[in-house]
């Protein structure tokens, strides 16, 4: 992703493009399904992952100016580099957004999400969310348990969940 300051909104890529395989994030511990959205509700696929995950709890929400609440203080919010206690958890039900995540070297990844995509980020990652140009996406949240939602922006170094996932890429390093 590029250091550009312009719109969040914006694709952000380098030039040249640096693409990043879906092997390449594994290592970072984050894991991506393409799922059929259109089925969610009743999708074996899903409840399979579900089931195996433990994603016992979720909701939906809608993205967009017109429907959610404190819309411009919430993108805000959602941009604000962070990482939280337990896995995130997000599919992509209509529309598309960002995820930016970091690297090993701590430089950012963009990934780009549309309709169909399903990602789990790990728990002492930091990273940040915004919609694309679009202003809108539909997603469903997944939790293990209770939802938790609670946000800690960076520097949030001294959590045993950010020693925990640092010390798991070291083991990741080939």
């Amino acid at each position: 992703m590029d250091g550009s300051d312009e719109d969040q909104r914006k694709p952000h890529r380098l030039n040249p493009n640096q693409p990043v395989t879906l092997d390449e994030l594994k290592k970072l511990g984050v894991f991506y399904w393409k799922l059929n959205a259109d089925i969610y509700e009743s999708d074996p696929e899903l409840e399979k992952i579900r089931k195996d995950q433990g994603y016992s709890y979720m909701d939906i929400i809608t993205i967009q100016r017109d429907s959610l609440p404190n819309y411009e203080e919430k993108l805000k919010m959602f941009y604000e580099e962070h990482l939280h206690l337990d896995d995130e958890i997000r599919y992509i039900l209509d529309g598309q957004a960002y995820f930016d995540i970091r690297d090993k070297e701590d430089r950012w990844i963009r990934i780009a999400m549309e309709k169909g995509d399903l990602i789990t980020l790990p728990a002492g990652i930091y990273h940040r969310f915004t919609l694309d140009e679009t202003d809108y996406t539909k997603a469903m949240r997944l939790f293990v348990g209770e939802p938790v939602w609670k946000a800690y922006n960076r520097p949030a170094d001294d959590f045993d969940i950010r020693h925990n996932y640092v010390a798991s890429l070291q083991g990741s390093r080939e």
